[in-house]
């Protein structure tokens, strides 16, 4: 399902750790660190996609997490040259979003990445808020951007003002590194706590 502007519509997931961090994962087979997203069916709301999806790609059932907050309307990032098919009968140019945040309310053993035949990722640990912003390929950073930018107001609620500061978002358009102050270099890094096999 693409729109008439070429757009797939799809679904983009933040699970956050209630201390404030967030799940972070390797896609298989590749170097990218990404958050859980996927496309929607036709007959699918956001919702109904994002916990389809949730399962798919973590593991994880609804119960295991509580809706925070997402994002109003659609963010959109365009796909670059490279990686667009012109080939296809209608050809996608990138992807419109709606994002999640969710707060894992299981527990760590019930992720699960190895459930589908063909596992979107291998690989996952909890990284700070904020981490992603400088760590996702770059044609995603403005909607990683926008759709932290939006949710960390539910987020702060849960995690609080510590975990989640306050950051100069702006700073990203223009490519600078966003303003904040790191709970500690154990953060910045992120703490390897999981994985999956």
């Amino acid at each position: 399902m693409i729109d008439p502007d070429g757009f797939r519509p799809n679904v983009g997931i933040v699970l956050m750790h209630p201390d404030g961090r967030v799940f972070w994962a390797r896609r298989v087979r590749r170097d990218g660190w990404q958050f859980p997203q996927g496309g929607m069916n036709t007959d699918e709301t956001p919702l109904e996609a994002m916990y389809r999806e949730l399962r798919e790609e973590t593991g994880l059932l609804p119960e295991h997490v509580a809706v925070l907050g997402a994002t109003p309307g659609w963010l959109r990032y365009r796909l670059p040259q490279r990686a667009i098919r012109r080939n296809d009968r209608i050809v996608c140019v990138g992807q419109k979003q709606v994002w999640f945040l969710l707060q894992f309310t299981g527990d760590e053993t019930h992720l699960r990445l190895d459930l589908t035949d063909k596992p979107e990722f291998d690989h996952w640990r909890w990284v700070d808020f904020w981490y992603p912003l400088e760590h996702v390929v770059m044609f995603k950073r403005g909607v990683y951007t926008s759709a932290l930018g939006h949710l960390a107001k539910y987020a702060r609620q849960v995690a609080g003002t510590q975990a989640i500061p306050q950051v100069a978002l702006e700073s990203r358009s223009r490519g600078r590194r966003p303003q904040h102050r790191r709970r500690s270099a154990e953060a910045a890094r992120g703490r390897d706590d999981g994985s999956a096999g």
